[in-house]
Formats: C-alpha cells, sequence, structure tokens
C-alpha cells in the first residue's frame, strides 16, 4: 500500500495556559504550560511543563481531555475530571502519575475547551485516520 498524499509541513496549533498546583510544602504554585496538537499525531496532545529545572512534556489523549471536562476520566497515570475552583468557575482538574512522583493540578476549563474545539475544527471526530502517515511510521520503526 503506498501513501500518495504529499509530505508537507503539518500544522501545529499551540495555546500557552496556566497549571495551578500544590508544591510539597502545600503552597499553591503556577506552572507555565503550552498544549500543542499536530494533525499528523491526531489523537494526542501535549502538555509542555516549562519549569526552571526544564521543560518536562506529557502526551495524553485528546478524546480524555474532552471527557474529563465533563465527567471523571481515566485510568493509570493520567485521570481528569471537572471541578469548582476557588474563584467558583469551571477548571478541569489534572492528576498525572509516575514513577518519579505525583502532580495535581488544575486549569481553566473554559480555556481547554476552547483549545480542544480548535483540534476538533482541525481534525474532527472520525477523520484522524485520514491524518495518519502509517508508511511513514512504519519506515520510521524499521529503521530504528
Amino acid at each position: 500500500m503506498t501513501n500518495h498524499r504529499k509530505h508537507t509541513q503539518q500544522p501545529e496549533l499551540a495555546r500557552d495556559i496556566t497549571l495551578w498546583c500544590l508544591d510539597p510544602w502545600g503552597r499553591l504554585v503556577e506552572v507555565e504550560t503550552t498544549l500543542r496538537y499536530r494533525t499528523d499525531d491526531p489523537y494526542a496532545v501535549s502538555l509542555l511543563f516549562h519549569s526552571s529545572a526544564g521543560d518536562v512534556e506529557w502526551v495524553v489523549s485528546r478524546t480524555l481531555l474532552l471527557q474529563g471536562l465533563a465527567a471523571p476520566a481515566g485510568e493509570g497515570d493520567v485521570k481528569v475530571w471537572p471541578g469548582l475552583g476557588e474563584d467558583g468557575d469551571g477548571v478541569a482538574v489534572l492528576d498525572f502519575s509516575s514513577p518519579d512522583g505525583r502532580l495535581v493540578a488544575e486549569t481553566d476549563a473554559h480555556e481547554l475547551q476552547a483549545f480542544l474545539g480548535q483540534t476538533f475544527a482541525a481534525v474532527p471526530v472520525g477523520t484522524e485516520g485520514r491524518h495518519l502517515d502509517l508508511d511513514g511510521l512504519v519506515a520510521a520503526l524499521l529503521a530504528s
């Protein structure tokens, strides 16, 4: 099977958001984060956490993020659920677990929803498979 699609630079959507989390001493800390979405990786959203110690990236399912805006979603390393912030506005709570530790953070639900809306406008639900470069993926796997 040959992919006859032209290989061009795939568009990327990005949005800077703020996550609020508690540090080990119980203080609220802002973590500047960049959400990124690439149409050639249509099922995933990247969260790039910026810190003085260096950036850390987590890649999560965009469907998980969307589901977590309405009801608790996720199993394993990433869970998302809706909540209310201290000011009564809607937030999305993100719970990240790894062997190195755990981070529970929240962000403005409207900002996350707006970003996800852009991703679904770029790649509607059900059309993700049309955006995958399966030949490129196979070639990359065979090269490694």
